[in-house]
């Protein structure tokens, strides 16, 4: 996230001291969103995300410690760097505040070159953060979840099916003869249509709620919730022509690339309860086969 668009939230109630800091760090380039203690900072915090919290420690309401332990017993999806304001400076009282869950401190009154640092060294761990999150989620050649995310949120995709009675399609898709590309052209290229291929997909499908896995290899899960046989089909039919529609330019020259799907929508949503999530894969893969077995390049579906 570039500087000039990270949100600071300032939990002060000194209105004096807090007019001051939100001059510096306006001066230096951050966007600032006031609190004037640790409850009002706690609902801000509800509404959206601030990457940076700077917060006094002395404040009615909700003083800073408090704030800061009631903050990290609630994490949320994305982290908070929580910078501590303190007229304290014994070690004890630091490590106090540390200790409830801050996790840089500033002595007040502090000197504007002290607290740009601070603020820098922050950013760093927070792209910090930010990477190995993307590690842990993402497929880092194509760009798809990888099997981790896709073992954890299908099973949620499943119960949510079946909570409210929505449809669910989930296909299984594998690229034909994708050996040879590689025997071919090199693994170089391997990648390359890899990635091409995680791209398209991603063009083709809903963007708010649609999303694509890799399996293994050269297959891949794009799960769709709330679609009903019929969508199913139109979806995985439009992939695989938008693969097959254009060869993908790789080095040396360029590779045609088709791909093979086998499909299963569970519309009678009371028969999720009965089947696992490897059993529903289960089904996919079979329908993968016999799209494999008939010809390839082409998609076979069944439904419950």
């Amino acid at each position: 996230m570039r500087q000039s668009d990270m949100k600071i939230l300032v939990v002060e109630d000194d209105l004096l001291f807090q007019a001051i800091l939100k001059d510096v760090l306006e001066r230096l380039g951050y966007k600032v969103v006031l609190a004037g203690n640790g409850r009002k900072a706690l609902e801000l915090c509800q509404l959206e995300h601030f990457p940076i919290i700077i917060t006094d420690w002395m404040m009615p309401e909700m003083d800073g410690l408090e704030f800061c332990r009631t903050m990290r017993a609630n994490p949320s999806e994305h982290y908070s760097f929580i910078l501590l304001l303190t007229s304290y400076d014994k070690k004890d009282e630091l490590i106090a505040g540390l200790g409830a869950g801050a996790d840089e401190y500033l002595v007040k009154p502090f000197h504007e070159v002290e607290l740009a640092a601070r603020l820098k060294a922050a950013r760093r761990i927070l792209d910090l953060e930010t990477a190995l999150k993307q590690l842990a989620l993402y497929d880092q050649l194509t760009g798809a979840y990888n099997r981790g995310y896709l073992d954890r949120q299908l099973s949620k995709e499943i119960q949510r099916s079946w909570r409210y009675g929505h449809p669910l399609s989930i296909i299984m898709c594998d690229i034909d003869h994708f050996k040879a590309v590689n025997d071919v052209h090199g693994h170089q290229a391997g990648d390359q249509v890899l990635k091409e291929f995680v791209s398209r997909i991603n063009r083709t499908i809903r963007f708010e709620n649609d999303w694509v896995a890799r399996y293994g290899g050269e297959e891949f899960i794009i799960v769709l919730p709330e679609t009903a046989p019929a969508g199913c089909l139109i979806v995985a039919e439009r992939i695989r022509n938008v693969i097959a529609g254009s060869a993908v330019t790789v080095p040396g020259g360029t590779v045609p690339v088709t791909v093979s799907f086998g499909a299963i929508t569970i519309e009678n949503t009371s028969r999720i309860e009965e089947m696992t999530m490897d059993a529903i894969l289960g089904k996919a893969d079979e329908c993968l086969y016999r799209a494999k077995e008939t010809g390839r390049n082409r998609v076979v579906a069944v439904q419950f």
